[in-house]
């Protein structure tokens, strides 16, 4: 017996179990920044006044305009989140909410870090954290557990081109 004939079960079985647990990794990070998301809405709804002062003291235009804006994509972004719901289009609203808490309340920290100027590391930046979980969401889609996935599925299915397949050649599924 030669040693990568001792080594292919193992692999192979390791390969299996992470296919099986992988709809864990998208599922998990939906529910994880779904639940934030949906807190910091709350939060924001719960006190407009205070949100619309802090956007304004940050610079951003049309205070009340966003503030409203970005409280309810928040809330109900974040509901969409945990049932997997237009899962890619929330979390890219999501990401440019982030994107922007990056270019003003987070600036300095987040130069810092980049740039290796401060104490901090690009880790401790809780928004670019939350932009690259929402961006791998963007990328990869909410996965099989979520009501994008059973919709898709639902849409080819009702669509008697796609007879045999699961899914459209065009379409990635979610």
């Amino acid at each position: 017996m030669s040693l990568t004939s001792n080594v292919r079960p193992p692999i192979r079985l390791g390969l299996k179990l992470t296919g099986a647990l992988a709809f864990l990794a998208p599922l998990a990070t939906r529910l994880v920044m779904g639940q934030a998301f949906f807190l910091t809405g709350r939060g924001k709804l719960a006190n407009v006044p205070r949100t619309v002062e802090f956007f304004a003291g940050l610079g951003i235009p049309f205070p009340e305009l966003n503030a409203a804006f970005v409280s309810r994509l928040e809330f109900y972004g974040g509901i969409l989140l945990v049932v997997g719901l237009a899962t890619r289009l929330v979390a890219a609203g999501l990401a440019s909410t982030l994107v922007v808490a990056l270019m003003t309340a987070d600036k300095e920290s987040f130069l810092a870090a980049l740039t290796g100027a401060g104490d901090q590391g690009l880790t401790d930046i809780t928004p670019f954290v939350y932009l690259l979980f929402l961006g791998w969401l963007v990328l990869t889609g909410p996965g099989p557990l979520s009501l994008d996935r059973l919709l898709f599925r639902r849409l080819v299915e009702d669509d008697p081109a796609a007879a045999g397949r699961t899914k459209a050649p065009h379409i990635r599924a979610a």
